[in-house]
């Protein structure tokens, strides 16, 4: 999937934003009797940053062999760790750089 057909969500959470993006892991084939996988990539920011810019967002994505039977499944999921990341119980991730640059 391109970048361009890429297709974002934001929840709005303790003053930062959550943006998702759900993708198929595995493709559906025409004929195909087994079930599309689904895995999400996300990042943490600040209201109106710019995801462009380095330092101003916390991304996270699914670990390698994650993967949910639905697109909402993956959606739910990343809103997790997207918290998870804020409240600052996330074990390897937090938004203390975001905080603390000021961005």
């Amino acid at each position: 999937m391109s970048d361009d057909q890429v297709r974002w969500e934001s929840v709005d959470y303790e003053g930062f934003e959550i943006h998702v993006s759900t993708r198929p892991k595995e493709l559906v084939r025409p004929g195909d009797t087994s079930p599309a996988r689904y895995t999400y990539i996300g990042y943490v920011c600040h209201p109106g940053a710019n995801p462009a810019l380095p330092g101003h967002t916390v991304p996270f994505h699914a670990d390698g062999e994650d993967v949910f039977a639905t697109p909402r499944d993956a959606h739910d999921e990343a809103v997790q760790v997207g918290r998870s990341v804020v409240d600052g119980t996330h074990p390897d991730l937090s938004v203390l750089s975001l905080v603390t640059s000021g961005v």
